[in-house]
């Protein structure tokens, strides 16, 4: 799969939510959440990837709880009823309901791929290394990795479209200050949104493994990332691709050598490292789908309200 990097495209970025200093709580907590992510962004921490993840989705829905107060404010609804034609209002509103559909069909792969975890899982527990149906199992776990690629595949083609897209900020402050709080903070909403979904998505779009690996090609597989998967290590991996390797490791014909319990125990280990973040995935994703669909619908009202 091709990989998606949203464009730096500097004529439209907002370095910040600039904001008066008399503002309104909801503005200085949009500014506060915009500030969060944006460090956490550009952060070299000890954090995982997937922990990352986890907390943008989690300042995401702060950055949107902050949207949410604005848009609920008189001065707000009478700003954007008064510009609902402006190009920028439009493209803004469009936009909402792709962030909606790619945050549900992001949920949707994770919760997909969580049960998969799970069957392959209780599969592993009944199962002995060399019996038919480990391999079986693992290959329809694989199999189910192939189908949601695709569907990651046209979420990520959203997200490139809403990118090449976005247009230029140019209103000033002094043209009209609520107006062009508002705009900015859905701008740097919008920003933010690319940049936390595409990351997931790249995250759970590893190569899927193909079955029945020798162990050069486990080696070769990631060898591009500087690791030798085979000799543990596997500081460079996520944790799909640890659980790949482990599982590569269960086909992998080591007769004569062992009988596979340590192998199927750090599977299993493996698994549960994954179901457990995907889980928080899951969760972080469930929550931000409830506050953006809020944000369409206020921007819906307040712009149906404004014909009326």
């Amino acid at each position: 799969m091709a990989a998606f990097n949203p464009k730096s495209k500097n004529h439209y970025r907002v370095r910040s939510v600039s904001l008066p200093t008399r503002s309104h709580p909801s503005t200085i907590r949009i500014e506060q959440a915009v500030n969060k992510l944006k460090t956490w962004e550009t952060s070299s921490s000890s954090f995982s990837k997937a922990d990352k993840i986890c907390l943008s989705l989690s300042g995401l829905k702060e950055l949107h709880e902050g949207i949410e107060e604005l848009l609920a404010l008189p001065l707000t609804q009478q700003a954007l009823s008064q510009h609902q034609q402006d190009h920028m209002v439009n493209e803004l509103v469009e936009e909402s309901v792709r962030y909606v559909d790619v945050c549900s069909n992001a949920r949707d792969t994770v919760m997909q791929m969580k049960e998969g975890i799970k069957g392959l899982q209780s599969s592993l527990r009944r199962s002995k290394l060399r019996e038919l149906r480990t391999e079986t199992d693992v290959a329809s776990f694989m199999c189910s990795r192939k189908i949601l690629q695709k569907e990651i595949s046209r979420s990520l083609a959203k997200l490139k479209h809403v990118d090449n897209k976005m247009v230029p900020l140019h209103l000033s402050n002094s043209e009209d200050d609520q107006l062009s709080i508002v705009l900015r903070a859905l701008t740097e909403a919008s920003l933010l949104n690319i940049s936390t979904f595409s990351s997931l998505l790249l995250f759970l779009s590893v190569p899927v493994m193909k079955l029945k690996p020798t162990r050069w090609t486990l080696v070769s597989n990631f060898i591009y990332k500087g690791v030798l998967a085979c000799e543990g290590e596997r500081n460079n991996l996520n944790e799909l691709e640890d659980v790949d390797i482990a599982l590569g490791n269960l086909l992998i014909d080591d007769s004569g050598k062992d009988d596979g319990t340590e192998r199927i125990e750090s599977a299993q280990k493996k698994l549960e490292a994954l179901e457990t973040i995907l889980e928080s995935l899951e969760n972080g994703l469930e929550l931000l789908f409830r506050h953006l669909i809020r944000t369409r619908v206020s921007l819906l009202n307040i712009l149906s309200a404004g014909t009326s």
